[in-house]
C-alpha cells in the first residue's frame, strides 16, 4: 500500500499525469478514512446549533452566550489554519492527522463534561485546531492518495461528510439532548472521532514530510496570480453563499410564507441537492476546473436570482434551493482545487491559505449577511448571494486558463 500511495514527489511536480482508471481496495480505505475524519469534524462543529437551549440552561448562561461556542471554534481555526502547516514542520503526515484526531476527542470529551462556559470554551478551541489542521492537509494528502488527475473524485468523497454533517448534525443533536441530554451528545461525537482516527491508524499509509514549510513560503505563495484568483474566487463566493444561506428560513417564512414542516422539507432538499453537488463537482474539477468553477457559481447566481424574482411560489422556492444546494455542495470540491492549480510545487501551503480564504469568507459572510437582513428585510440577502455569485462568474471567465 505504502509503495502505490507515497507519490508525494510526482504528485507536487504536477507529474502525476496518469491517474488510475479505478482505485484499489487500500486507496478507497484510505480515502474513505478522510471522509470519516470530516464528518466527525464537521459534526461536531454544528453539533451546537441543535444543543443551545440545553446548554444555556445547565451552565447557567443565556443562549446568546452559548451561541459563542461556535465563534470560538471558527476563530481558532481562522487563526490555526494559516499556522498549521508551519508548526508541523517535517512530522510525518499521518502522525499528524491521528494527532489532529485525538485532539478532536479530547476536545470534544473536555467539552462535554464541562462545569463551566469558560473550559467549554477550551474544549471549543480545540476542536478548531483539529478542524483547521486537518482542511489544510486534506488535498495534500488526498493527491498522495489518489494521484493528482483524480484529485477532484477523491475530495468529492472527502466533502461527502461535510455534507452529511451539516444535515444530520444539528437536528441529530436536538434530538439526543432532548433524550440523553446534551453532555450525551457532545460525547458521542469524541466517538465519531475515536472510529475515525482507528480508520486512519489502520488505512493510512506513512506519509513522510518532503518539505517544511515556514510562514515566509505561505505568505510568498499569495504573490502568484492563480493563487491571488484562487482566493478571490472562494471569497466572493462563499461569502455570497453564507451571507444568504443562513438566512433562507426568513425568506421561505417571510417571501414564500411557508410554515416550518414545509421549510424544513425545503431545507432537507438543500442538502440533499448537496450531496449530489459534491459527486458532480469532483467529476467535473478532474475534468476541466475552469468549467466547473464557471458552473459552479452560475449555478448559485441563477438560483439567487430566481428567489429574489419569483420565490414567493412554492414551486420555484424548492426548485431553486435545491439548485442552490448543488452549488454549494460543488464549491468546496471546485474551489480548492482551483486555487491549488497555481502551486503544484506547494500544496500545503496552499491548503492553509485556502482553509484561511473560506474561514474569512464564512465571518464577513454573517456579519455583512446579518447587517443586510436587518437592514433590508429577508431578500436582502439572497441578493447579496446573486451579485456575488455574478461576480465569481465573470472572474472565473476572466481568469487565464494556463
Amino acid at each position: 500500500m505504502t509503495d502505490t500511495t507515497l507519490q508525494l514527489e510526482d504528485v507536487v511536480a504536477g507529474l502525476d499525469t496518469a491517474a488510475p482508471a479505478a482505485w484499489n481496495a487500500a486507496t478507497w480505505f484510505g480515502v474513505l478514512s478522510m471522509a470519516a475524519t470530516s464528518f466527525a469534524l464537521v459534526s461536531a462543529e454544528f453539533l451546537p446549533a441543535g444543543l443551545l437551549t440545553p446548554m444555556a440552561r445547565d451552565l447557567g448562561i443565556s443562549e446568546g452566550t452559548a451561541g459563542q461556542v461556535v465563534t470560538a471554534t471558527a476563530s481558532v481555526g481562522a487563526v490555526m489554519a494559516i499556522l498549521s502547516n508551519v508548526l508541523i514542520g517535517r512530522l510525518n503526515r499521518k502522525t499528524v492527522l491521528v494527532g489532529l484526531s485525538a485532539l478532536a476527542i479530547g476536545s470534544n470529551i473536555l467539552a462535554a463534561v464541562a462545569t463551566d462556559f469558560w473550559l467549554l470554551l477550551v474544549g471549543r478551541a480545540g476542536l478548531g485546531i483539529a478542524l483547521s489542521g486537518f482542511w489544510a492537509l486534506s488535498f495534500a494528502v488526498v493527491a498522495r492518495l489518489v494521484g493528482a488527475n483524480a484529485t477532484g473524485r477523491g475530495m468529492a468523497v472527502i466533502t461527502l461528510g461535510v455534507s452529511l454533517a451539516t444535515i444530520a448534525a444539528p437536528s441529530m443533536g436536538a434530538l439526543i439532548s432532548d433524550w440523553l441530554g446534551w453532555r450525551v451528545a457532545m460525547a458521542m461525537t469524541a466517538g465519531l472521532a475515536a472510529l475515525a482516527m482507528l480508520m486512519q491508524l489502520l488505512s493510512l499509509p506513512t506519509l513522510p514530510a518532503t518539505t517544511s514549510n515556514s510562514l515566509a513560503d505561505v505568505v510568498r505563495l499569495t504573490r502568484r496570480r492563480g493563487i491571488q484568483l484562487g482566493m478571490l474566487a472562494i471569497l466572493l463566493l462563499m461569502t455570497g453563499h453564507f451571507a444568504g444561506s443562513v438566512y433562507l428560513r426568513p425568506f421561505f417564512e417571510q417571501v414564500t410564507h411557508l410554515s416550518t414542516g414545509p421549510i424544513a422539507a425545503a431545507l432537507l432538499a438543500f442538502g440533499v441537492a448537496a450531496v449530489v453537488g459534491n459527486v458532480v463537482g469532483g467529476r467535473m474539477a478532474d475534468t476541466n476546473i475552469h468549467l466547473a468553477v464557471t458552473v459552479t457559481a452560475v449555478l448559485m447566481a441563477l438560483a439567487a436570482i430566481a428567489l429574489v424574482l419569483w420565490g414567493a411560489h412554492i414551486g420555484v422556492a424548492f426548485a431553486f434551493a435545491s439548485l442552490w444546494g448543488i452549488a454549494f455542495g460543488m464549491a468546496p470540491v471546485v474551489l480548492p482545487i482551483n486555487l491549488s492549480r497555481a502551486a503544484p510545487d506547494a500544496l500545503e501551503a496552499a491548503g492553509s491559505l485556502m482553509i484561511t480564504s473560506f474561514q474569512i469568507a464564512i465571518t464577513i459572510g454573517a456579519v455583512v449577511g446579518g447587517f443586510v437582513v436587518d437592514t433590508y428585510g429577508a431578500t436582502g440577502p439572497v441578493t447579496l448571494t446573486a451579485i456575488l455569485a455574478t461576480s465569481t462568474v465573470l472572474l472565473a471567465l476572466l481568469q487565464p486558463r494556463g
